[in-house]
This record gives structure tokens, C-alpha cells and sequence, in this order.
């Protein structure tokens, strides 16, 4: 071989190692691959415990009495299954000792029906858009000389309306008993009429002459 040549394949062997190692230099992208997260869920809605606050919750409507007082009886019926009456929110008291305990249930109307085809306003003689207050008895004690004479005579008294009209006279209450254990309407069963009745105004007592 001929020694001037030496020098020429030194230079390219040079190039030739010096090109290898710029493509094993050459800079490799080493950075991690970013990260996919999902996005976070949703903070779970509170359900509001109906047990927890019972004083926020919504109190039922009362039921305004249509009257409350001492009236006097105004029909031989009310006569003899009270005498005078005395009439409570929770509770109705005759003179001769009879007395119905009860709760208030609903305020109707004159039209509407306790039974089929029986109105409160036909059976205690009012308009049909009056109001009729309608209590539930759920203990009552019979008068004590004659328990017959009771709302509803030996049976148990269901239901008590009452209805208070003015006249010239004064305030008249009208009280009808009913039996049966339904709420009165057209589709109840085994509800009837014991005894319908009247009381005048309040009792006053009279001013000393």
C-alpha cells in the first residue's frame, strides 16, 4: 500500500467514527409522558333528613272552630241529650253530664254529603256554602241519670258537625251526631243520622238589677 494513502483513509475512518457518534449523541426525548387524569367526580348532594330538623318542617293547616261557648238548648232534643252545652275546642260538655271527646277533622260545607245522597245543609236546615265543622268523637260518656239519651243512644257516637248561623235572635248553633266509624262522605259506608238539634246564642248570665 502506498504510504501517502495513509493519511486518506485515517481522515476517513475519522469521518466515519466521528458520524456514528453525533447518531448515537443525537438527543433522545426522555421527558415522561404527561399525565391524563380524569376529571374529579362531582361532590355528592346532601339529601336533606326529613328526621332531623322537625321544626323547619311545614305544620298542617289549622282548622279554625266555627263556635266555641256555653249555649242553651233551643229544641227538646238538645234538651234532653245535653241541656246546656258547653263547647271546646277538644270537647263538648252537657249539663246533665254527658260528655264527647273529640279532634277536629275537616271543615265542609252545607252541599257537601256524609252519606249518599244526604247533605249536612238538608239535614241541619243551613245554606249549602255554610261552613260545617266536623270533629271526630273518639271517647265519649253517656248523661248520668239516663245514658239512653246520649248523641247516639246506646250505639257510639262517630262523628259530631256543627254549623253557627245568625239570626235576628242571636247566634244558633246547630249540631248533628252521627254513627260510624268512615269519614262522612257520599261513598262512606255505615254512616248515619242519630240526632240533629239546635242551641241559642250564648248563655248570659244576667246582670244584677
Amino acid at each position: 500500500m502506498n504510504r501517502r494513502s495513509l493519511p486518506a483513509l485515517s481522515l476517513l475512518a475519522l469521518a466515519v467514527m466521528a458520524l456514528a457518534a453525533c447518531s448515537q449523541s443525537a438527543p433522545v426525548n426522555t421527558a415522561a409522558p404527561q399525565e391524563t387524569t380524569a376529571a374529579p367526580p362531582p361532590p355528592p348532594q346532601a339529601v336533606p333528613d326529613p328526621d332531623a330538623d322537625p321544626v323547619s318542617r311545614a305544620s298542617p293547616p289549622m282548622l279554625t272552630p266555627v263556635a266555641l261557648g256555653v249555649f242553651e238548648p233551643g229544641n227538646p232534643v238538645a234538651q234532653a241529650t245535653t241541656g246546656k252545652l258547653t263547647i271546646d275546642d277538644l270537647e263538648l260538655k252537657g249539663e246533665n253530664g254527658s260528655l264527647y271527646k273529640t279532634e277536629r277533622v275537616a271543615i265542609v260545607r252545607g252541599g257537601d254529603q256524609y252519606s249518599a245522597g244526604q247533605t249536612y245543609g238538608a239535614t241541619m236546615q243551613v245554606e249549602a256554602s255554610q261552613a260545617v265543622e266536623l270533629r271526630r268523637v273518639i271517647e265519649q260518656t253517656p248523661p248520668k241519670e239516663m245514658p239512653a239519651n246520649a248523641f247516639c243512644g246506646t250505639t257510639p257516637t262517630g262523628f259530631i258537625a256543627l254549623a253557627k248561623v245568625s239570626e235576628p235572635t242571636g247566634d244558633v248553633v246547630k249540631l248533628m251526631a252521627l254513627q260510624g266509624g268512615d269519614l262522612p262522605a257520599a261513598t262512606a259506608q255505615g254512616v248515619g243520622l242519630c240526632a240533629s238539634m239546635f242551641y241559642m246564642g250564648k248563655a248570659v248570665e244576667k246582670a244584677a238589677s
